[in-house]
């Protein structure tokens, strides 16, 4: 349990009153350590550090500290004495170095499911200095706000210190031996983090320089990964679904600066304040305010229809200002699909004008013969299947149940495809427009559009349309990544140096390929430092020193007189029903969409968790709160609460 206190002075220091900044400002620490305070939090002088506050009065803060000594752990401690926190320590785990600091250590911690707190710290060392930032943030401020810690954290640079820039550099010709390296490197990284199979594609000048595919489609049997291979490209089905939209805007069907609800008057949120304000371009920015809100699709996607979709849009509440901060949503998403397709063909049901839309609209006219949303036509002939560890750190093939929800949310992530589908579409986008024979496919202000920045993510780094814009690194990259169980994927491309690529993987862990290969494609064009593999290094030991230390916090098999005590059967208003059996030994959680073998937590403040570990579903933790003899199982997510009630 954490126990919050005033942070304290130095004896003798002065402790200036809070002030709160009106837009994003440079600052410092007492030995000269810059960062960024995001617009609208408060900094208070520290002792030997800066005590940064968000907006809410909740007790949300971040301490930057100089800390004295040559031992991260004690430098940690010292930051968190001056907190007046005392959290119970879990693992430390070093990064590569990066930005100017020589040495890296993350910490993370054991925190009770119930205190509802994102708790974690970095000690980072240039030279004999080490800076600390101890991050205690209640959970909904910690999600919503994540950009914002992000530009605190992105521009924390030693005193003195100038960031590797791009700008300027002509970017090197891909030829035979930095395709080589990017391959080598690739199937490096496939096998320290035991990926399955891997897609690569790369696009350099209008023509494929790279389209290959590494290791296998399905663990224990021969099928070979290649180009044509079919993988779940997850939210990378977003920026296909703005591009429907930015050809109905070329047609002069639709304006991106028209409201909602005057091209489809049903549409609703929570807020009938944010659905006036909400445009076109709005449903797919990130910047309303509606958070991300995924356990009803989850739980209940098999289910919901798009119409249930866009009827629980309406009970969703914006839990910020609008186009204040980046607040991720799919059921945003999966709305401007639909009214798109609505748009299109406004005789069919919401799902069907979609499908008939993306299908007239994307993938015919890009020759994308290879990407569908039918599930059954995806999973036949040359497609890969989704990966996961399991309690024990085994790979193993996991069910395709919690994947199949997202169907009747299909705009926002449940399109299927391929290196070389993908590949056509990156290279439209390059080109602005033009396809390969020098037909013009859509007018480039329509799809330029999408690329204007809605809301920040970072800094020089903003979200458009379903497309991230980064500008960090001096040279500008336009991507979007997508995650759904057991499947991992990236897009990218620099649009001034005529570069693309896409990287798509079956397992879990093929998320932390991404920022790596990113990496080492551009440390090959512009001559960057190198980092890429001492990242995938550093990231692989973390990652297995992350798993252990979660795994050493669970009882394995679940204890018994807990799973015994457990109600069979519960269920929750928004999420439906739970239903818990016993067999063989082990308790199962069986919500319909998907079912899983629980192993029990016991919680720092006493409390016990219920964790699902079969790899589809892993990590959804129920914490019992049985009340006055009624059993209750309780569900978080980032900025939201689930009871399940025990059902007599």
């Amino acid at each position: 349990m954490l126990v919050a206190m005033p942070v304290c002075a130095q004896s003798g220091a002065a402790v200036p009153s809070p002030s709160a900044t009106s837009g994003d400002r440079p600052s410092a620490t007492p030995r000269g350590t810059t960062f960024v305070l995001p617009s609208g939090w408060t900094q208070t002088a520290a002792g030997n550090g800066v005590l940064v506050a968000t907006p809410e009065a909740d007790g949300s803060r971040m301490l930057i500290l100089d800390a004295s000594g040559n031992d991260p752990d004690a430098a940690v401690a010292q930051a968190w004495q001056a907190l007046g926190v005392a959290p119970k320590f879990l693992v430390a785990t070093d990064s590569a170095p990066r930005d100017g600091w020589e040495q890296r250590r993350f910490y993370s911690y054991d925190v009770a499911q119930n205190a509802h707190r994102a708790v974690q710290a970095v000690a980072m060392r240039r030279g004999t200095d080490w800076t600390v930032v101890a991050i205690d943030l209640d959970q909904s401020v910690a999600e919503k706000r994540a950009s914002q810690t992000g530009k605190i954290v992105q521009r924390l640079l030693p005193a003195g210190y100038t960031r590797e820039t791009f700008a300027g550099r002509t970017a090197h010709p891909l030829d035979a031996a930095r395709l080589a390296t990017i391959a080598d490197f690739v199937e490096s990284m496939r096998k320290l983090y035991d990926v399955p199979g891997v897609a690569i594609g790369i696009v350099q000048d209008g023509k494929v320089v790279m389209s290959r595919g590494f290791g296998v489609r399905e663990l224990g049997k021969p099928a070979k990964v290649d180009g044509d291979t079919r993988f779940m490209v997850a939210s990378n089905t977003k920026a296909l679904t703005t591009l429907m939209l930015a050809k109905l805007v070329d047609a002069g069907k639709l304006d991106w600066n028209a409201h909602v609800t005057d091209v489809y008057p049903d549409f609703r949120l929570g807020s009938e304040d944010t659905t006036r304000k909400v445009l076109v371009k709005n449903l797919i920015c990130a910047c309303t305010g509606v958070p991300r809100q995924d356990m009803e699709w989850i739980f209940e996607g098999e289910k919901q229809t798009p119409a249930t979709v866009m009827a629980t849009l309406g009970t969703m509440q914006p839990t910020s200002g609008f186009g204040e901060l980046f607040q991720y949503s799919n059921t945003m998403a999966a709305a401007a699909g639909f009214i798109g397709g609505h748009i299109a063909y406004p005789q069919s049901e919401l799902g069907a004008g979609y499908d008939r839309a993306m299908q007239a609209l994307v993938f015919d006219p890009l020759g994308m013969k290879n990407t569908t949303f039918d599930f059954k036509r995806a999973q036949s002939g040359n497609f890969a299947r989704p990966h996961g560890y399991d309690v024990d750190y085994k790979v193993r093939v996991m069910g395709m149940g919690l994947d199949n929800t997202i169907g009747a949310s299909r705009p926002a992530g449940a399109a299927w495809s391929t290196v070389n589908d993908m590949l056509r579409y990156v290279q439209m986008e390059i080109d602005r427009g033009v396809l390969p024979d020098g037909r013009r496919y859509i007018g480039e202000a329509a799809l330029m559009q999408r690329r204007e920045p809605q809301i920040a993510l970072g800094v020089d780094k903003n979200y458009a349309m379903a497309l991230m814009v980064d500008k960090s690194d001096g040279v500008t990259v336009i991507d979007h990544g997508g995650d759904m169980g057991g499947f991992h994927s990236n897009m990218m491309w620099w649009p001034d140096q005529k570069v693309g690529a896409v990287i798509l993987t079956n397992s879990d862990e093929g998320v932390m390929l991404r920022g790596p290969f990113k990496r080492r494609l551009m440390e090959l064009m512009f001559d960057g430092k190198p980092q890429a593999e001492a990242s995938a290094q550093a990231g692989a030991k973390a990652d297995r020193a992350e798993f252990d230390a979660g795994r050493k916090l669970l009882q394995w098999p679940a204890d018994t007189a807990a799973t015994a005590a457990l109600a069979p059967h519960y269920r929750n208003a928004a999420l439906g029903d739970l239903r818990v059996t016993h067999a063989a030994g082990q308790t199962r959680f069986d919500v319909g969409t998907f079912a899983s073998v629980v192993a029990t937590q016991p919680q720092p403040d006493g409390s016990l968790a219920f964790i699902t570990v079969d790899p589809q579903a892993s990590g959804f933790a129920f914490i019992r709160a049985d009340k006055d003899g009624v059993r209750h199982l309780v569900l978080r997510d980032g900025q939201h609460e689930y009871v399940f009630d025990e059902v007599n």
